[in-house]
């Protein structure tokens, strides 16, 4: 049987114990289902060799050697992920658009007793709904945005928030990057549709009658570009204003990027981005810093210098006035008090 989604709920609430993604590992590592698990029936390399038969001689060659690829892989599968299913096992198989590969890999199981069925429209279908909410359609939920320069965590704010039973979306979490030049370097940022999915996902989780919390970011985290219906929203949206102690500020991103203290060169070659926009013997005075592990006077006067007037020219463009907070430090006890008034007094647009 072949299930259709007509919305994102439906994938929570479809009674299977797997969902499966059967497309290659590079259609799976862009973008897949939320929870999906990979068993590719071609590989990469397999895909490109069908499609190119396809193009190239005549379809039932390429379905002729695609099938037996298939049947290869699929046997692969049974015998080894698959090997611990018990008979009442109940897959959902999707593949690119709901046709051959699904449609092959969930007879192979159907066969073998399980009650395998495929997704109506498979990825391209998902995927439209995850456009729909993020792309198209007005977003329907009702933001509230934690603003600030940088250091002033914001992102432990949203936690003890969190903590305290808001709604909260962690944006830089779902996009694998902290926001700043620095934010990058832990490690890759999912592909752009993945960052979608992960952010369909948070959202449909969420109860569209109470507001949410998110970190007030400019249009891009990194690579990634906020979806247009959350951009309007978060334009619109009501915002609390952070501010901290300049030292502060400075120990707080130290803690954040505790892990890079030990990449001083990494550091000096971000710093060498900033040549641009400054002097040169500023930026060697920093890159100087950097491989001296002088962190504190380098955070504090990157933020003073760099930061923090480009975030005063982004700020004086924003409309709507934000709900100022002046916080003395950034302890866990001060944050947790912020967090409870934020709550008991929200913002209003």
């Amino acid at each position: 049987m072949s299930v259709p989604l007509t919305t994102l709920k439906d994938l929570a609430a479809l009674p299977f114990d797997d969902v499966i993604d059967v497309r290659s590992p590079a259609e799976f590592a862009e973008d897949h289902m939320p929870g999906a698990i990979s068993l590719p029936v071609l590989d990469n390399d397999e895909r490109a060799r069908v499609g190119t038969i396809y193009k190239q001689q005549d379809p039932f060659s390429a379905r002729k050697i695609g099938a037996a690829l298939v049947s290869r892989n699929a046997a692969r599968h049974i015998e080894g992920p698959l090997a611990d299913r018990t008979g009442g096992w109940r897959p959902l198989v999707y593949c690119w658009r709901g046709g051959q590969r699904s449609g092959s890999f969930a007879s192979i199981l159907q066969q073998i007793g399980w009650r395998a069925d495929t997704v109506q429209g498979g990825y391209k279908a998902y995927r439209r709904l995850v456009v729909a909410l993020l792309h198209d359609d007005p977003l329907p939920f009702r933001p509230i945005l934690i603003d600030g320069n940088t250091g002033t965590a914001k992102t432990r704010l949203l936690t003890h928030l969190q903590d305290q039973g808001a709604q909260v979306i962690d944006l830089e979490g779902l996009a694998e990057h902290r926001g700043s030049l620095f934010g990058g370097l832990t490690g890759p940022q999912p592909a752009q549709k993945m960052f979608e999915s992960r952010l369909a996902a948070a959202l449909t989780a969420l109860d569209p009658a109470r507001p949410v919390y998110l970190e007030a970011e400019s249009n891009k985290i990194g690579d990634l570009l906020i979806p247009g219906s959350l951009w309007k929203a978060m334009l619109a949206a009501p915002r609390v204003q952070i501010s901290a102690p300049l030292d502060a500020r400075a120990r707080h991103l130290i803690d954040t990027y505790a892990e890079l203290t030990a990449m001083p060169e990494a550091i000096a070659a971000i710093v060498e981005k900033l040549r641009p926009y400054h002097a040169a013997d500023q930026i060697d005075a920093w890159q100087t810093q950097a491989r001296n592990a002088d962190f504190a006077p380098l955070a504090a006067e990157l933020m003073r210098l760099h930061y923090d007037p480009r975030y005063a020219k982004s700020a004086a463009r924003r409309s709507g006035t934000p709900t100022p907070l002046d916080l003395p430090d950034l302890s866990e006890d001060t944050l947790a008090r912020t967090a409870t008034q934020i709550l008991e007094n929200p913002p209003i647009s």
